[in-house]
């Protein structure tokens, strides 16, 4: 197999960094994105010139677009687009303050859409490539405390299924990868938190227990960069998939749920059609 050209958002820790490992050590080359590109020098210093660090705050629209076409240049091509760069916005939907709440969205949703916009067009000229837009069990159900950060994964959800639709004829896959728990800093450092109302402290201790117990045995991120490796070599890859035990029991669970209302309530439905 020829080597790929990959390029990642988020590489300083957790997903981002395990996939820059795993496509590097297989002999890819990686364009590898992070705030701080120090946080990169062993990996320069290890893979030298198959690694091309570039610093980069994903909320900038310019600087997406500029990023994109230095690691094209650099590398001659495109192959796979990893959109990985997000965080964790905790906080009840009346507790979030309108920064919060427009910063959340700038980063897990425009972000994203910044970047995949910015590579599209050298995908579609070489009629081929693969967008992995980095999602969540949380981007097609939802849970207490997380409101913000759910709306900004059904938004990222939302508009890659269209898109996926819409490049399929230039041979450009998009891939929704759809993580449980797992032992990253999603929920730590890198984790934002909005001030508390005490109307609301017994709801948050209730959640904060669900999730505890729901993240009693995390997925391990080193492990996930041979998921990634299996979906990006994939002849025909999908359009959703899972990373962790969990996410299908959450997701069955849900949908069921839903069906079972929308046929009980299908006659109001017939009845609003006129």
């Amino acid at each position: 197999m020829s080597a790929k050209v990959w390029f990642i958002t988020g590489t300083s820790r957790g997903f981002g960094r395990e996939w820059a490992i795993a496509a590097l050590e297989r002999g890819d080359k990686v364009a590898a994105t992070a705030r701080d590109v120090a946080t990169l020098d062993d990996l320069a210093a290890e893979h030298g010139d198959a690694l091309l660090p570039i610093q980069l705050d994903v909320t900038d629209r310019d600087a997406d677009f500029a990023a994109v076409k230095d690691a094209h240049d650099h590398f001659g091509r495109l192959d796979i687009v990893v959109n990985n760069a997000g965080y964790g916005q905790f906080g009840f939907v009346e507790e979030l303050s309108e920064d919060e709440a427009r910063a959340q969205i700038e980063t897990n949703v425009f972000g994203a859409l910044w970047i995949t916009q910015a590579a599209l067009p050298y995908l579609r000229a070489q009629r081929s490539g693969h967008i992995l837009q980095v999602s969540s069990i949380g981007g097609i159900t939802a849970f207490p405390n997380v409101g913000i950060y759910h709306a900004s994964k059904w938004a990222l959800e939302g508009f890659s299924q269209a898109l996926a639709q819409e490049v399929a004829e230039f041979g450009v896959h998009v891939t929704l990868i759809e993580p449980g728990g797992f032992a990253t800093d999603w929920a730590g450092p890198s984790a934002k938190r909005a001030t508390p109302l005490p109307d609301y402290a017994e709801a948050h201790e209730r959640s904060e227990q669900w999730r505890a117990s729901r993240s009693a045995r995390p997925g391990d991120p080193k492990a996930s960069a041979a998921a990634v490796l299996e979906v990006v070599d994939a002849a025909e890859p999908p359009l959703r998939v899972f990373f962790g035990e969990l996410p299908l029991e959450l997701a069955r669970a849900d949908y069921e749920n839903r069906l079972a209302t929308w046929e009980k309530w299908q006659p109001v439905a017939v009845l609003a059609q006129g």
